[in-house]
């Protein structure tokens, strides 16, 4: 359920920083009240209702600390729980668990709000031909764990980042003195560069979509903001040539209403900016 995109080396390195954030020189609370040789049994109890996520990386954590711990896990990545469960336990070395914890919790509860979130988008549409994208409106050096979380819920992962599609949003457009100029600048780029990144395009009324139509060349047209009755005109005039995406105040209670348009894609920054935390927990057992 991991997407290809995140690495070993990205998960570790993001261990060993949390870490230090946390740690420093030292857990000088347990370092003075537990023996060094004290071994106790943790459990992740669930306080809420929604998609756990993040459990494969609490997994890693718990094995960077104290590599003899042993989780059992008892809701993987992207079920459904309840209030009360229990998602896994782990037995460990007793000041390892406790440095463990919070990085643990801080990542759970924020990926299984996400995944929790992305869970209910997808539902809303699950009978309907669309894909629900994410966006870069992520959290600064953690865009990863909430792609992740995104995917865990059900949801798609648009692009990582600058390097991996190209954009043409208004900005671009409006810099580059038009749309014909921003997407033969593209195109000549791509080439002189040796890539094939796709090529999505913002428009921003139908005479922008008229104009890329004539020019093509692009992988995708996304209109950014049209309401609904516009949208759907829009999603007619492209037809088939050209991939179809709506952006802009999506969310949960119009996000059906958009993807009954015929679009081919909707992206939502609300699945990672707008989620709410899942209330975890791990006791001593």
């Amino acid at each position: 359920m991991r997407p290809v995109q995140i690495t070993d080396q990205q998960i570790h390195d993001f261990i060993v920083a949390g870490l230090y954030e946390d740690i420093r020189e030292g857990d000088h609370t347990s370092l003075a009240t537990i023996p060094a040789d004290s071994r106790n049994r943790a459990v992740l109890k669930v306080k809420d209702y929604g998609v756990i996520a993040g459990v494969e990386l609490a997994e890693q954590i718990f094995k960077h600390i104290d590599p003899t711990s042993k989780v059992t896990v008892h809701k993987p990545d992207g079920t459904d729980v309840l209030f009360g469960e229990v998602a896994f336990e782990v037995e460990g070395n007793s000041r390892a668990l406790l440095q463990a914890e919070r990085l643990v919790l801080n990542a759970m509860q924020r990926m299984s709000g996400i995944a929790t979130l992305s869970s209910r988008f997808a539902f809303e549409v699950g009978d309907l031909p669309v894909k629900v994208l994410d966006t870069r409106k992520t959290t600064p050096l953690i865009r990863f764990l909430e792609k992740w979380a995104v995917k865990i819920g059900g949801c798609e992962n648009y692009r990582w980042g600058l390097y991996d599609w190209m954009m043409i949003k208004d900005n671009h457009v409006d810099a580059a003195g038009g749309i014909r100029n921003a997407i033969g600048r593209a195109q000549q780029y791509q080439q002189e560069k040796g890539l094939q990144l796709g090529i999505t395009v913002e428009v921003r009324n139908l005479v922008e979509v008229e104009e890329v139509l004539q020019i093509g060349g692009i992988t995708r047209i996304m209109f950014d903001n049209f309401e609904i009755p516009i949208l759907a005109e829009a999603v007619a005039m492209v037809g088939d040539l050209f991939e179809t995406e709506a952006s802009g105040g999506i969310n949960l209670y119009n996000v059906r209403k958009y993807a009954q348009t015929g679009v081919n894609f909707i992206s939502a920054g609300a699945l990672t900016h707008s989620a709410q935390p899942l209330d975890l927990s791990l006791k001593i057992a």
